[in-house]
C-alpha cells in the first residue's frame, strides 16, 4: 500500500532532478520561459531608477525634451513588459501541460503493467488520486514554482544593485530587514506546508473512502449501512478540515505580517530618506526611486515563501507518485510464442501461497493433453480459481513449475500468454460503450464478422439482434443495460473472439437460467473439440461430459478421473454430488 504519511519537510534533490528530467524534452521552450523572465524583470524593476533620472536630470532641471524623451521610453518598457508577460506565461503553462501529459501517460502504462496483487492491496481510490489530484499539485511546480521562484530572485538581486547603486547607506536600511523576514517567513511557511501536507493525506483518505462507497452502493443500502458509512467519511473529512484551517491560520498571520513589515520598513526608509535628502547628501529623485523599491522587495520575498511551499506540496505529490512508479512491475518472461499453441498443460509439484504462509495449493500436479477438457472441483478457497490465476500468471508460484506446450510460463512473455488463453469469468466486466466494442476490447485484429460469430456461436446473438442498436447498442458503465445473463453471454462471445487455444470457463455458468445455461454449454461442447479447455463449476452436472475431473480439498489434488470413475469411488466427488442432487441425483448419476 502507498503510505500517506506526512514525511520530510526538506526539499529531496533526487525528487527534484526527477520531475526536473520531465523537462528535458522542451528544452528550447524552457531555456526561451527563462531568457524571458530574466528580460521581463529587469525591465520591470528599471521603471523606478527612469523615475529617478526624470526627478533629477530633467526635472529639477527643467528639461521638457529630456522628460519627453524619458515618458516614451517609459512607455516602451510598458509595452516590452506586456509582451514578454504575455510569452512567460504563455510557454510555461504549455511546459506544465505538457509534463503533466507525460506524467499522467506514464502512470497509466504503469499501472497495466502491475500485478494483480498490488491492486488487490491498494483501494483505487488511492490510485485515483495519485493520477488526478496529486498530478495536478504538480502543475505549480511547472508552471510556476521554479521558474518563478527564479524569477523571485532574479528580481530581489535588481532591486538591491540598483539601490546600492543609488545609496549605499539606503540600501543597508533595506538589507538589515532581510534576515528577520528570511526567519519569519520560513517559521511561518514550514507550518503552512506541514499542515497542507496533512491535509492532502487525509484528503486522499477521504476520496478512497468516497470510492469504495459509491462502488459498493448497493450493498450499502441493502444492509441498511448509510449512518456508520457516513459516519467513517465525516471523520476523514474532519480531520481534512482542521489540517485546512491550521493552514489557513499560519497564512492568515504571514501576509498581514508581510503587509506590516513592509509598510514600517517603508516608514523607516521615508524617514531616513527624508533627512538625507534635507541634509542634501541624496536628492529626491533617489528618495523617490527607493520609496517604489521597498514594496517591490517585498513582493518577490512573499512570492518565493508561496513558491517554496508550493514546492514543497509538488515534492510531497512526487514522492507519491515516484513511489507508484518505482513499484515493481508484473514480472514477464521474454521468450516469444508462436501463433498458434498445441494447449498442452502441466502443474508439476505446485506450491502457492498468497501471503507466504498459509498455503493455498499444496504439492499439486496434474497434466492436460491438447484438445482435452479438464474440470475442477472443490469446495470454496479449495484452490480452484487460484489454479486459473497461475496459469494466467496473474501471480508467480513459490515452488514447482508449470509448463504450456512444456515450457515454463515464467519464460514467456506474460501478454502473449495471455492473448491464448480465454477466460470466461463469474464476475462479469463491462466497459461503457457498445456491445461490439466490449466483444472485441477494440483490438483491430478482431474483425466486425468475428464479433458477430462468437456472439452467434454463444447465442448471443439472439438478444443482441432485438436490441434498437444492435451490436452499436451502448451497454452503459458496467453493463448496467443489461441483465446478468445477457452480461455472461457477452463474455463467453469476448473470450471466443479472440479464439483462443486455451478455453478457461470460471464459474461461467453460475449465474445463467437454465434455458441460457443450455445454449451455452451446446456452443461450448462444440467449441471444446479443437482447444484446451478448463472449467470450474459448482453445478455438477455440468462437468459429467469432462475427459478428466480433479477434486481439491484444502489445496490438495485428493481424487481424479472421469465422472462415473469418482462416483464408484464414493469419496468426496461422491458426497458433492450427493449434497448436490440428493439420493435421486446420485443415483441417476
Amino acid at each position: 500500500m502507498i503510505e500517506e504519511e506526512v514525511t520530510s519537510r526538506r526539499i529531496d534533490l533526487r525528487l527534484l532532478a526527477r520531475l526536473l528530467a520531465y523537462l528535458r524534452p522542451y528544452a528550447l521552450p524552457v531555456a526561451i520561459a527563462f531568457v524571458t523572465i530574466l528580460l521581463a524583470a529587469a525591465t520591470r524593476q528599471s521603471t523606478p531608477y527612469l523615475s529617478k533620472i526624470a526627478i533629477d536630470d530633467h526635472i529639477m532641471a527643467g528639461d521638457k525634451d529630456g522628460l519627453g524623451r524619458i515618458a516614451l521610453l517609459f512607455m516602451g518598457l510598458l509595452v516590452l513588459q506586456f509582451i514578454l508577460g504575455y510569452v512567460q506565461s504563455w510557454i510555461t503553462q504549455m511546459i506544465g501541460q505538457w509534463a503533466m501529459r507525460d506524467i499522467r501517460a506514464q502512470l497509466f502504462a504503469h499501472l497495466q503493467k502491475l500485478s494483480i496483487g498490488f491492486f488487490n492491496r491498494t483501494p483505487i481510490g488511492r490510485l485515483m488520486v495519485r493520477n488526478t489530484n496529486d498530478v495536478d499539485a504538480l502543475n505549480d511546480f511547472f508552471t510556476e514554482s521554479v521558474v518563478a521562484m527564479f524569477s523571485d530572485i532574479f528580481t530581489v538581486v535588481i532591486i538591491l544593485g540598483f539601490v546600492f547603486y543609488m545609496d549605499v547607506e539606503l540600501g543597508l536600511v533595506i538589507l538589515l530587514a532581510l534576515p528577520l523576514l528570511a526567519a519569519t517567513t520560513v517559521w511561518l511557511q514550514l507550518r503552512t506546508i506541514q499542515s497542507y501536507r496533512r491535509a492532502r493525506t487525509h484528503f486522499a483518505r477521504f476520496a478512497a473512502a468516497l470510492q469504495e462507497t459509491l462502488a459498493g452502493m448497493e450493498v450499502v443500502q441493502l444492509f441498511s449501512y448509510e449512518e456508520r458509512s457516513a459516519r467513517r467519511f465525516q471523520e476523514d473529512n474532519d480531520h481534512y478540515l482542521d489540517a485546512r484551517m491550521t493552514a489557513t491560520f499560519y497564512q492568515s498571520i504571514y501576509f498581514p505580517f508581510m503587509e506590516l513589515s513592509g509598510t514600517l520598513l517603508l516608514a523607516l526608509v521615508l524617514w531616513y530618506g527624508t533627512g538625507a535628502v534635507l541634509r542634501q547628501e541624496i536628492e529626491w529623485g533617489v528618495l523617490v526611486a527607493m520609496l517604489q523599491y521597498v514594496p517591490r522587495f517585498f513582493m518577490p520575498i512573499r512570492d518565493i515563501a508561496e513558491r517554496y511551499a508550493s514546492l514543497q506540496v509538488a515534492m510531497a505529490s512526487s514522492e507519491r507518485i515516484f513511489e507508484l512508479l518505482d513499484t515493481e512491475c508484473e514480472p514477464t518472461g521474454t521468450r516469444p510464442l508462436p501463433e498458434r499453441l498445441r494447449g498442452d498443460i502441466e502443474f508439476r509439484n505446485v506450491w502457492f501461497a498468497y501471503d507466504e504462509e498459509d498455503w493455498v495449493l499444496r504439492d499439486v500436479s496434474f497434466h492436460a493433453p491438447p484438445g482435452t477438457s479438464l474440470a475442477l472441483v472443490g469446495a470454496t478457497g479449495a484452490g480452484k480459481s487460484t489454479i486459473i490465476n497461475l496459469l494466467n500468471r496473474f501471480y508467480d508460484i513459490q515452488q514447482g513449475t508449470i509448463l504450456l506446450d512444456g515450457v515454463d510460463i515464467r519464460e514467456l512473455d506474460v501478454r502473449q500468454l495471455r492473448r491464448h488463453i480465454g477466460v470466461v469469468q463469474q464476475d462479469i466486466f463491462l466497459f461503457a460503450g457498445s456491445i461490439g466494442s466490449n466483444i472485441s476490447l477494440d483490438d483491430p485484429a478482431i474483425s466486425p464478422e468475428r464479433i458477430r460469430q462468437a456472439a452467434t456461436d454463444v447465442n448471443a446473438d439472439r438478444f443482441i439482434e432485438q436490441l434498437p442498436d444492435g451490436y452499436d447498442h451502448e451497454v452503459g458503465e458496467r453493463g448496467v443495460s443489461l441483465s446478468l445473463g445477457q452480461r455472461q453471454l457477452l463474455s463467453f462471445a469476448r473470450a471466443l473472439a479472440s479464439d483462443p487455444d486455451v478455453l478457461v470457463l470460471d464459474e461461467a455458468t453460475a449465474s445463467i437460467d437454465t434455458a441460457t445455461e443450455i445454449w451455452i454449454q451446446e456452443a461450448v461442447e462444440k467449441l471444446m473439440l479443437e482447444r484446451t479447455a478448463i472449467v470450474i463449476a459448482h453445478r455438477l452436472s455440468t462437468l459429467r461430459h469432462a475427459d478428466r475431473i480433479l477434486v481439491l480439498h484444502h489445496g490438495e489434488i485428493r481424487e481424479q478421473g472421469r465422472h462415473d470413475e469418482l462416483m464408484h469411488l464414493r469419496g468426496i466427488y461422491y458426497r458433492l454430488n450427493r449434497l448436490q442432487y440428493g439420493d435421486s441425483g446420485t443415483q441417476s448419476a
